[in-house]
């Protein structure tokens, strides 16, 4: 397997992974499938504090992906957001999503400046929520109904990372 950065000639590839994964998954993303239409393409701007990477079978799938981007706001850029996790079911278990988390702090950790990451998990995603606390993330928040599906509503976690030790 090989993590790489998303380029503009994997579009294609990461749209066809996302649409399956919020369709398989609806509950597991902020947005929805109706969504998929907008252009949910994080890497068309990606720069050294903001990315997408996938993991890519040897086979050429692209099984797995996950995007990462730096607070923009002044009194907010020590912050990075990791959002858009997602490894196909088919790849589920051979712990690619955990090289994924791992490959983004790693280069977060290289980034000048920034101190902490941050995720939403919706709180009944246990097995998520139990790869990111293992990878050292601790939930700081849960908001109430933070996701409304039709007449269903979802609770969500704020977890996040410190980089560094104060």
């Amino acid at each position: 397997m090989i993590i790489r950065e998303l380029i503009s000639t994997d579009v294609t590839a990461y749209q066809a992974l996302m649409l399956c994964g919020l369709q398989a998954h609806p509950e597991s993303f902020r947005i929805s499938a109706k969504d998929a239409g907008e252009p949910m393409v994080p890497f068309a701007s990606n720069r050294g504090d903001s990315f997408t990477l996938g993991a890519w079978l040897h086979e050429g799938q692209l099984a797995g992906v996950v995007s990462f981007a730096r607070e923009t706001q002044e009194k907010l850029r020590h912050k990075g957001l990791l959002y858009r996790m997602y490894v196909h079911a088919e790849c589920s278990g051979r712990g690619i999503g955990r090289q994924l988390v791992q490959e983004v702090v790693r280069r977060a950790r290289g980034i000048e400046g920034l101190e902490n990451i941050n995720l939403t998990v919706v709180s009944l995603n246990l097995r998520a929520k139990r790869l990111y606390a293992s990878e050292g993330f601790t939930s700081f928040a849960r908001e109430e109904r933070g996701l409304k599906m039709g007449d269903s509503y979802l609770d969500e976690e704020q977890m996040a990372l410190r980089l560094f030790k104060p």
